[in-house]
């Protein structure tokens, strides 16, 4: 069971959900493993560390590249000479996914990010290479009907299955949020969650955002 969660822009809230996701998995007695391909901006930015901090396991995530640059992967690789080769990731992100009964791989940034230098490759190639659904963690506000129909075309034009998306940080204080779960259900033909802004990210808080996502159903259950 695989699931790559994809977000419409970056600092979208993709780790959060992954980790809620990982989590839920995880506490149903399922071995779920978050999969980060390429990490930028390393050490500050650390999202398996954050899904581990969450599980409370530091086998509950795994980081394959990572780059001291809060760029683009391809950038980043690039200037620390250290060009990402895009088959050895593919192979590698393959390899990690078969350790694991369940894994969620997250992208960085949007779909259309650069990822790899030889050849150049994207976020999006990635997804469509591995054969996955995927989820699209999107923002709740005004906006987001144009960036999300956008970012669901963009994954079925490459035969990517879109188990959904999520709307995070929602709090329906505006006609917009309140609106755009239903339009986007039209716009895209595909299930739409609405997550709460959290007070605090605490793991606990995070694990809560489980009970607006159904994990299973998500990972093909």
């Amino acid at each position: 069971m695989t699931l790559a969660v994809v977000g419409t822009d970056t600092g979208i809230g993709k780790t959060v959900v992954t980790a809620a996701v990982v989590s839920a998995l995880r506490e149903s007695s399922t071995d779920a493993r978050a999969i980060k391909p390429a990490q930028t901006g390393f050490p500050e930015d650390d999202d398996a560390a954050f899904v581990q901090r969450v599980c409370g396991d530091d086998d509950a995530a795994v980081r394959l590249r990572t780059y001291g640059e809060p760029l683009a992967p391809a950038v980043a690789a690039r200037r620390a000479d250290d060009p990402i080769t895009y088959d050895a990731l593919l192979a590698e992100t393959r390899e990690a996914l078969a350790d694991s009964d369940a894994a969620i791989v997250e992208g960085a940034g949007g779909l259309r990010v650069p990822l790899s230098n030889d050849p150049p490759r994207e976020i999006l190639d990635l997804v469509a290479d591995l054969d996955v659904p995927a989820l699209v963690v999107a923002r709740s506000g005004l906006g987001t009907l144009n960036h999300t129909a956008l970012t669901v075309e963009a994954l079925r034009r490459r035969d990517v299955p879109v188990a959904g998306v999520a709307l995070n940080r929602y709090e329906g204080a505006t006609v917009a949020e309140r609106s755009n779960p239903e339009e986007l259900e039209g716009m895209c033909d595909c299930p739409v969650w609405t997550l709460p802004e959290l007070e605090d990210t605490t793991p606990e808080e995070i694990r809560g955002l489980a009970d607006h996502l159904p994990a299973h159903r998500l990972m093909g259950e």
